[in-house]
């Protein structure tokens, strides 16, 4: 089945309500190439890896959670940028890429996937403010779990052995819980002031760790690639349903961050 590029990025424009969001970079097309598409493909990151593995599966677009485009734009078409570039235009391929309404998306984002991997109930948006939306996500279990047991359930969620980092500062019996995806270490303040017994996210700043010992809650570092795959994964299902016949398709291209 073809498409337009235009359809497909007005639907998830609309779809992830970007206009609600003042966000680090641009939201939506990115990058244009060919006018028609065939195939998709999602992926957390604008990497040369990710095209690669996009021109090898024939994809005319690329839907991506981090584009290539942060803060005033592109000051200069040099290094890796040129490469990236030259990679997807070359080969008309389009990039779109969705950050924080891709986080931030009631039954599409990464909060909630990150929720409903890990078994949260109840859940509902509403701590730490980023960029003037709340993005927190809280939740609960339906028993209070051991501390230990509740940071195991995490590692598995997000398909892990073990978990980058742990501080186990919170109450030993675990029922309440912070979540939000990514670089996201600076809401452990409001994720306390919520009640939480544990906070989880994907990537933590150097002054978190006494932050949560300050707080007395346990704080969990999942890994910021492992915690937003569910974006880009549950529009694999989205595009699918809405174009019915075109070819999407999720590359993993894991980072151990």
């Amino acid at each position: 089945m073809t498409v337009r590029l235009g359809d497909v990025i007005s639907y998830l424009d609309t779809t992830l309500e970007i206009d609600k969001f003042r966000d680090y970079g641009p939201n939506g097309l990115q990058v244009e190439g060919s006018p028609e598409v065939d195939k998709i493909v999602t992926a957390v990151s604008a990497t040369a890896e990710v095209f690669e593995r996009a021109i090898e599966l024939e994809a005319d677009l690329v839907v991506t959670h981090h584009g290539l485009i942060w803060g005033g734009g592109i000051s200069r078409v040099t290094g890796t940028t040129a490469n990236r570039l030259r990679m997807l235009l070359t080969r008309s391929v389009s990039l779109a890429a969705y950050h924080l309404p891709l986080d931030a998306h009631s039954r599409l984002g990464n909060n909630v996937g990150l929720a409903d991997a890990i078994g949260l109930q109840g859940t509902r948006q509403g701590f730490g403010e980023v960029r003037g939306h709340s993005l927190g996500l809280l939740g609960t279990w339906s028993a209070a779990l051991p501390r230990e047991e509740a940071v195991a359930r995490i590692a598995a969620g997000v398909g892990q052995e073990s978990l980058p980092f742990t501080f186990p500062y919170g109450p030993e019996s675990v029922k309440t819980v912070g979540l939000c995806t990514g670089a996201a270490s600076d809401l452990l303040e409001a994720a306390a002031a919520e009640g939480c017994d544990l906070y989880v996210t994907g990537e933590l700043s150097e002054r978190s760790a006494a932050l949560a010992r300050e707080l007395q809650i346990t704080l969990v570092a999942a890994g910021h690639y492992a915690t937003e795959v569910f974006g880009a994964q549950r529009l694999v299902d989205e595009l699918r349903m809405k174009f019915a016949g075109l070819h999407v398709e999720f590359v993993d291209v894991p980072t151990p961050i």
